[in-house]
């Protein structure tokens, strides 16, 4: 079975056949799935999906992308939907310099609010970053006590590395299988337990199925070129990957 460590079926994509679709996982081999918060609202969605569906678990936080539309009670109501059982990391947050949706000194000030949230009620934290490698890792130096993953990996050897040196994880998306990308070598060479795979549904989805909709049930096209790449079986990939998942999340 397979634990789609990161995905947004709060997404107004999915409203038409959403239940359909997560009722039919079994099916497809995925036995657990995380929905990453984006905003405060897309938050309470996917909190409240997990709360329907129990092998679905939810992420709260804010995307860089939103920064801008923190205020100073918003780290308060993220503590609050943090506190509910289903609630098993803060993110996704971090850094994107690609669109600059918002300003980058209040992007760096949100993300370090998020951080000090995550250090007080003791979760893992979801990394989103994006052209902004080296003001994430030096915010991050700050919070080296953190568990943390850099989610739909895609640097090269040399920032993987950095990353690992630290203790963290590393999780890949449908981007492996996508010609002249760097994350293939990354996830062949990443040591077996700091490993997780994830869709970012309904974004990227996998070759053979790109440009499509992408939900969880496309995850075994990204296994199978990462357990290619690495000389293993789906299945054992897909065993030390849902173990790592339940091992970060803290899901028994």
């Amino acid at each position: 079975m397979f634990f789609d460590t990161h995905a947004h079926y709060d997404d107004e994509r999915y409203d038409d056949d959403r239940d359909v679709l997560l009722r039919s996982m079994a099916d497809h081999d995925v036995g657990l799935i995380v929905n990453a918060g984006s905003g405060v609202a897309e938050s309470r969605r996917g909190l409240e999906i997990a709360e329907t569906y129990d092998f679905v678990y939810a992420a709260i936080g804010v995307h860089p992308h939103e920064a801008e539309k923190m205020d100073d009670g918003t780290v308060d109501v993220l503590r609050d939907l943090l506190r509910r059982p289903k609630a098993v990391a803060v993110g996704e947050i971090g850094l994107d310099y690609h669109y600059d949706f918002s300003p980058r000194d209040v992007q760096k000030a949100r993300f370090r609010e998020q951080l000090e949230l995550a250090r007080d009620v003791r979760l893992p934290v979801i990394i989103h970053e994006r052209e902004a490698f080296e003001d994430v890792m030096t915010i991050l130096s700050d919070y080296r006590d953190l568990p943390l993953v850099v989610h739909c990996f895609s640097g090269d050897w040399d920032a993987a590395k950095r990353v690992l040196d630290n203790g963290w994880m590393l999780s890949f998306t449908g981007v492996v299988t996508f010609k002249k990308n760097k994350a293939l070598d990354v996830a062949a060479r990443v040591p077996i337990d700091r490993i997780m795979l994830e869709t970012d549904s309904p974004y990227l989805a996998p070759d053979p199925l790109r440009g499509k909709r992408c939900d969880s049930t496309m995850l075994i096209h990204t296994a199978r070129k990462i357990a290619d790449a690495r000389g293993i079986t789906v299945e054992e990939l897909a065993e030390a990957t849902t173990r790592n998942g339940k091992r970060f999340f803290g899901i028994e």
